[in-house]
This record gives C-alpha cells, sequence and structure tokens, in this order.
C-alpha cells in the first residue's frame, strides 16, 4: 500500500515515514503543502497522512482540492489544534479521520490500518482469492489451511496483488507501490520476488494463482487445474485459448 505524508515538521515526517515503512508501506514524504497537493492528484496513492499547517498551502485547502477532483482516497488529518471546532472543519472538508500532535506511534498505525480497511469498497477486510487468505488485520496468509511465512517484502507483493485480483500488474506498477521507486529496466529484482512468492504459494499444488502475462507483467487470479502435459523445462504453466502461455 502507498501512502503519502504531508508534514512540514521534518523529525516527525521523517519518524512516521519509518514506522509506516517497518509495517511495509511504501511511503512518499512532502515537507510543503502546493508540492503535497500535486503529488495527491498525480499518484495513485492509497492513504493521504496530511498536517494541517503547512507552507504554501493550508492541509484544509489540500484537502478541499482532493475531494474537488472527486478522489476518494482516505485521508487523515493530524494537527496540534485540538479544538472541536478544528475537527469540525477537516471532517467536513473531506478527512476521513483525525488525530491531534502529540500522539503514539501505536495509535497512528491503528488508525492507518482502520482507514486502509474501509477506505474503499474494493478493499476489503480479508483478502481471500481460491484457497489463498490473507488477513491485513494479523498479517497471517494461509493457503488450504497451511500457514505461509512470508517476509516483510514477499508480503507487501502478495498483498498488492491480491488486493488487485484479476488485473495485470505491470512491472513499473509494482515497483511504484511495493518498493516506491520508478522501475529500473535493468533489474530483475521484481521476478525473483514473484518467483519467491510462487515457491511459497503455488509450488506442489495442481491450482496456480500467480500467473505471467507475456510481455505485460503479472496477475494474480484463481487457477484453473493444471495437467502435467503443459510444462515447459519442468515448470508448469497454464496455457490460454490462444495458446500463449499464462
Amino acid at each position: 500500500m502507498r501512502v503519502l505524508v504531508i508534514e512540514d515538521e521534518t523529525k516527525v515526517g521523517c519518524f512516521i515515514k519509518r514506522a509506516l515503512e517497518e509495517e511495509s508501506y511504501a511511503v512518499d514524504l512532502c515537507e510543503d503543502g502546493a508540492k503535497g497537493l500535486e503529488m495527491a492528484l498525480s499518484t495513485n496513492y492509497d492513504l493521504l497522512v496530511v498536517d494541517l499547517m503547512l507552507p504554501s498551502m493550508s492541509g484544509l485547502d489540500i484537502l478541499k482540492n482532493v475531494r474537488r477532483e472527486r478522489i476518494q482516497t482516505p485521508i487523515l488529518i493530524l494537527s496540534a489544534q485540538s479544538q472541536i471546532d478544528q475537527r469540525v472543519k477537516g471532517l467536513d472538508a473531506g478527512a476521513d479521520d483525525y488525530l491531534t500532535k502529540p500522539f503514539a506511534i501505536d495509535e497512528l498505525l491503528a488508525r492507518v490500518r482502520a482507514l486502509l480497511r474501509r477506505g474503499a469498497s474494493e478493499i476489503p477486510g480479508i483478502l481471500q482469492v481460491d484457497d489463498l487468505i490473507l488477513n491485513p488485520a494479523t498479517r497471517d496468509v494461509t493457503r488450504g489451511g497451511q500457514r505461509i511465512e512470508l517476509t516483510l517484502k514477499e508480503y507487501a507483493l502478495l498483498e498488492y496483488l491480491m488486493r488487485h485480483t484479476g488485473r495485470v500488474l505491470t512491472r513499473p506498477m509494482i515497483s511504484e507501490h511495493v518498493w516506491n521507486q520508478d522501475f529500473d529496466t535493468f533489474t530483475n529484482v521484481i521476478d525473483v520476488y514473484v518467483n519467491y512468492l510462487r515457491n511459497k504459494i503455488d509450488r506442489g499444488r495442481a491450482k496456480k494463482l500467480i500467473h505471467t502475462i507475456r510481455g505485460s507483467g503479472y496477475m494474480l487470479k484463481a487457477g484453473a487445474r493444471v495437467s502435467s502435459t503443459h510444462r515447459r523445462r519442468g515448470t508448469t504453466l497454464p496455457i490460454s485459448r490462444t495458446g500463449s502461455y499464462r
């Protein structure tokens, strides 16, 4: 999940960024209001964390502009202003939650998880594809009732794939949301991590869930049972009606 933090207090911003990254979120940090709005409008974020008092543009104006563009990304306000009327203004402007400073990082993380769970209708609490189940609250992953141990990056990649089940995800999209960086055409790190997931999720199973879309990227979807006759170099590959390997 990709998060934009707009916070002009450098120490606070870096603290939030580090805490979110330790929870496997990809995080962009901006200290300027106008620049933050530009980033919010030009990039597909899963959550915005916005301070109210910012240089060049207030957090309240950022909220109004984002909602004016009909962007429904969940927004969490951070502010040292704890007065009821300030909270009301922020929520009326389109914020989904309001957290006053100083705050405990555990509470911030809990509010982030809650917003991401309910933030959009297509983001369910429990993610399930076939017999593969991922619980974002506990980070438990099972397939066929068997627990699967994943590294932080493997988990982040799997969650991104599962939240976009049935959709082709290009390498640049995966790089941006999971690694939080532009895609480097000279690296195969994404392919390596997809293979890590395949070994843990699909290996030894008749139904394959992670599919390669040749020339495009990857897709996670409920797979059809693959017979042993459809193999190439020892790897089972489901074949589409057009004959291309998936």
